[in-house]
């Protein structure tokens, strides 16, 4: 059979799978078995695709995963990042756009400690939007910034859907997660400035209000209780990885039991914290590594056929520059996080790109790093944008679909600059890596 006669029917019968509302890991699981069973012999090729899943999640490099996960369960239901916001609100003032720009700077803070940007987004939105409805803030200015900043989650370690994309590009999973924090804090900045600007030229969006004088004194103390501790979070995940002291697998596992401490030392530690945390991130985990296992004989069966090798010869031999071709990608990635799940598109695309990227000579770390803001963009793209969803559910009753994506539009436009930025600034990736013990 022609090879591209056979893509035809493989990736035409995991969309149909896809479009009778099967789990993403279930869809290439059976195409892939049915494959394996008709090229390999029966129960001989079947047998040979499980010892494939079995290789591919029992390795040391994917234990940050489940670790990232538990932190952000951890730190979820304790609640502790309440105590962050509060603190935080203390230094704001009364600059324009208060509210929204400490949705920002809470959202990144949460990120440092949680890898999960659905739990970042339920948080701030919990937390933060009933506030912004008593003081009359429009919905562009409250929703838009739970939104973006939920997705920072994504772009800052510990982040798990990095993990997940370098395991599945088989790249440096330390490089990858010290690679994204110079983007990350850059999407902050850009939303920071977008909220800054707008208040000013339209002050109804975020109406001003009086604000309590807080003496210097009392905003050092509650800094130092409940702000200076997360530091130490921080710095066993991504100081412990940038200084070369620990593998990601064991700052990971630092960071994890560190959140245990940090809940006991503000009495949040309980039988019912370790129970939700603990389950939570067993559903997560089990459904990220089944993901990644039906991907790893996905990708064997299209090794097997050369279909990967036939993609990369035609792509490679079109009249593209490189830079053009990496445009060419994200456009495709950006229309599919349109309709598409992220793990769904990139158990698509990482064993169809990566060839490519290697084959025209880009940084494998630099492609997954701009793939991982692609996906964060993904999360709140009208109209399936799961963080859409999220808010929707914590946002006020009156608030419809179509205020939500309004309100997400400002922001992704930001993560596009930022995505620009990346494509023709590769700096902006390779630096911290590149200093990197």
């Amino acid at each position: 059979m022609e090879w591209w006669l056979f893509s035809l029917l493989f990736f035409g019968g995991i969309f149909i799978l896809f479009s009778l509302g099967l789990p993403v890991a279930f869809c290439f699981a059976i195409v892939t078995f049915v494959v394996g069973y008709l090229l390999w012999g029966g129960d001989v090729g079947v047998r040979q695709l499980i010892l494939g899943m079995l290789n591919s999640v029992n390795t040391f490099t994917l234990v940050p995963i489940p670790m990232f996960v538990l932190m952000g369960e951890v730190m979820f239901h304790s609640r502790i990042a309440v105590n962050s916001i509060d603190s935080l609100a203390k230094w704001m003032g009364r600059i324009p756009g208060r509210l929204s720009l400490l949705t920002v700077g809470a959202g990144t803070l949460f990120s440092t400690l949680s890898g999960s940007s659905l739990a970042t987004a339920a948080l701030l939105g919990d937390v933060i939007l009933p506030e912004m409805k008593r003081h009359g803030y429009k919905k562009p200015m409250s929703l838009g910034p739970v939104i973006g900043s939920g997705g920072i989650a994504m772009m800052i370690p510990p982040s798990a859907m990095v993990v997940f994309i370098a395991s599945l590009a088989m790249v440096s999973i330390g490089r990858a997660l010290i690679g994204i924090i110079l983007p990350g804090i850059l999407l902050a900045i850009f939303y920071a400035t977008y909220i800054i600007v707008r208040c000013c030229l339209q002050p109804s969006l975020a109406p001003a209000y009086e604000v309590n004088t807080i003496l210097l004194a009392e905003k050092v103390r509650d800094t130092i209780i409940y702000i200076l501790p997360l530091g130490s979070i921080i710095f066993l995940v991504i100081g412990l990885i940038f200084l070369g002291i620990t593998t990601p697998s064991e700052a990971a596992a630092m960071g994890a039991l560190g959140c245990f401490i940090l809940s006991g030392l503000y009495k949040k530690f309980n039988w019912n914290l370790v129970k939700r945390s603990s389950f939570g991130t067993l559903k997560v985990t089990g459904m990220i590594l089944m993901i990644l296992a039906t991907a790893s004989i996905f990708s064997q069966i299209l090794a097997y056929t050369q279909v990967t090798k036939h993609i990369v010869e035609v792509i490679v031999g079109l009249p593209l520059s490189p830079v053009f071709l990496m445009i060419v990608m994200h456009v495709i990635l950006l229309i599919m996080g349109m309709f598409i799940s992220a793990t769904a598109i990139l158990m698509l695309i990482i064993p169809l790109f990566m060839p490519i990227v290697l084959a025209v000579g880009f940084d494998p770390i630099w492609f997954c790093v701009t793939v991982a803001l692609n996906m964060e963009m993904a999360l709140s793209t009208p109209p399936f944008g799961i963080l859409l969803f999220v808010v929707k559910g914590v946002a006020p009753p009156d608030t419809t679909m179509g205020d939500i994506y309004r309100a997400a539009l400002p922001f992704l436009f930001c993560d596009l600059v930022v995505l620009a930025l990346l494509i023709f600034f590769p700096g902006l990736v390779f630096w911290l890596p590149g200093i990197m013990k």
